[in-house]
């Protein structure tokens, strides 16, 4: 196995490596000045199993490009297979038509997935679960909530109310209060398809004098973060923190939670920011030991 950590993860896909102890063929990229991207890899893949580690985060299209042109470049060399390790996958919220003449997004990414002999597709925390199994090839949704409660129990959160913003997120809760221990508890929104603007309703929510920590996959603009943040403090919660496995953190996201009373917003580096403190490379390491 070799490790071909692109533009976007080159430091996820080092810890990876490191802790499979295999090999690491670095890649040389850049924008030619109309802005195509040029990629080269900077060793021999020729009969080996080739596991790419790309995230695709802003800029989504740039960094998808990438990921196909990495791809098609190990199958062109010779490479005996190639394993695509994507902690955020993009396009993975439009799963469906919402309005009438919609693209399905993650369904055109799923076809050029399987046109290029994709072996496998590894990502952590998918928008839409249901999804993957549509697209065509093989693939694992990693879960990295745990990791994110690991962290929060290492820091004395022992005990706090897992809290979940959405039915959709309820899974997420349950997973951190089996490490939290100190129950769960779901804040109703719903999401107007054409607007964008979420309500949020919070029956049964008893926080009052309690730690309290909201997990949800992707935290974006912070608008729907914020307000879960403020209606918790209002129901007399004690400290609220966020944690989110793909922390976007779009624009003033990050101000946004904090001034709404948030202590700390803790990610993971599948989106390397300011606040991925907690890394997932354990994790895909794992699945790539398993090799299922």
């Amino acid at each position: 196995m070799i490790i071909v950590p692109g533009p976007s993860s080159k430091e996820l896909g080092v810890k990876i490596a490191k802790i499979l102890k295999v090999k690491v063929v670095p890649v040389d990229f850049k924008f030619f000045p109309d802005g195509e991207s040029y990629i080269r890899f900077r060793g021999s893949i020729e009969d080996e199993d080739i596991v790419i580690v790309q995230t695709t985060t802003p800029p989504q299209d740039t960094r998808l490009i990438q990921l196909f042109l990495m791809t098609h470049n190990a199958m062109d060399l010779g490479a005996k297979s190639v394993t695509l390790v994507v902690p955020y996958l993009a396009y993975a919220r439009q799963d469906k038509r919402f309005l009438p003449g919609e693209a399905v997004s993650i369904q055109a990414v799923g076809k050029l997935f399987r046109s290029l002999n994709v072996r496998k597709l590894i990502t952590v925390n998918a928008h839409s679960p249901e999804m993957l199994k549509a697209m065509g090839i093989k693939t694992e949704n990693l879960s990295a909530i745990h990791l994110l409660a690991e962290y929060f129990k290492k820091h004395g959160l022992i005990g706090a109310v897992s809290l979940a913003p959405g039915k959709k997120a309820m899974e997420m809760a349950i997973e951190a209060e089996s490490v939290l221990r100190g129950g769960y508890y779901c804040i109703e929104t719903h999401r107007d398809v054409a607007t964008g603007k979420v309500k949020v309703e919070t029956k049964g929510l008893t926080v009052r004098g309690r730690n309290v920590v909201i997990f949800d996959d992707i935290i974006s603009t912070g608008g729907t973060m914020a307000e879960s943040v403020r209606i918790v403090k209002q129901k007399g919660s004690r400290k609220v923190y966020v944690a989110c496995v793909h922390p976007l953190l779009l624009g003033e996201a990050k101000k946004k939670i904090l001034n709404s009373g948030a202590v700390k917003i803790v990610g993971t580096d599948t989106v390397p920011s300011t606040v991925s403190v907690v890394s997932v490379a354990p994790l895909i390491a794992g699945s790539l030991r398993r090799g299922v």
